[in-house]
């Protein structure tokens, strides 16, 4: 699966995103591409973000940098890790819900 973006590293770390729990990208609904971030997002596409709505998140649109699995938007939104790898997912992602997934004030299910 590529990547698009600043990437730092293997596990889809950005210039802008890169602690060590900075390991999912996001496939963006607008051009069907997979970023670490919405600025890479913003700094490398000649459109505007689409965000995903609440009937599309079965789809599987996040991609763990770690096992390189794919997730649903569900299965991530409820988990704080990996299904699969079981790697943390980095909580102050969700201050950018509004722009990926057009919500806010979603909290895990820990």
């Amino acid at each position: 699966m590529k990547i698009y973006g600043y990437t730092i590293d293997k596990a889809g770390r950005c210039q802008h995103y890169h602690s060590k729990k900075d390991i999912i990208s996001i496939k963006f609904k607008c051009c069907n591409k997979y970023y670490p971030c919405y600025k890479c997002h913003v700094e490398c596409e000649d459109h505007p973000i689409q965000s995903w709505k609440k009937e599309e998140y079965e789809e599987l649109a996040i991609l763990c940098g770690i096992c390189k699995k794919e997730l649903t938007i569900n299965e991530y939104l409820n988990n704080d890790k990996c299904i699969y790898c079981h790697a943390l997912f980095n909580p102050k992602c969700s201050s950018h819900y509004h722009i990926y997934f057009g919500m806010t004030g979603h909290s895990r299910t820990m």
